[in-house]
């Protein structure tokens, strides 16, 4: 996002999570905030992800979605090996709530960037799921 504002409040998204976890009235509250600048800027994958994540925040008081894994690099010979024991070390990760809130927030600083909307869409996916 270019908002000034915007921006400030992901940072402020981010510190509050950093500090005190998922606290779900301020939480929903900064989202739907937040909401209104990518609607200004006419951002529809931001729109529909930050409804998303908002709704389901308020269904499960929580955020029970992981952080998309990585696309696994392919190797030859024990490719798969490589394969699987990145995965498992990723699901591990991915099943913190507040990490996965923070890392899906974070990814708004800049919707430039290809890999970022990628994991948006698969938040997306998975939210609406």
């Amino acid at each position: 996002m270019e908002n000034k504002k915007a921006l400030q409040l992901i940072d402020k998204i981010l510190a509050d999570l950093n500090r005190s976890g998922i606290i779900t009235n301020t939480l929903i509250e900064d989202l739907k905030e937040l909401r209104t600048y990518a609607i200004e800027e006419q951002i529809p994958l931001a729109v529909k992800v930050l409804r998303y994540a908002y709704e389901h925040i308020e269904e499960n008081d929580s955020f029970l979605i992981p952080i998309p894994e990585d696309e696994p690099i392919q190797e030859e010979g024990d490719g798969e090996d490589k394969e699987q024991t990145d995965n498992t070390t990723g699901s591990q990760d991915a099943l913190d709530p507040v990490e996965s809130l923070s890392y899906m927030v974070s990814l708004f600083k800049d919707l430039t960037n290809k890999m970022n909307v990628a994991d948006l869409k698969e938040y997306r996916d998975a939210l609406n799921a």
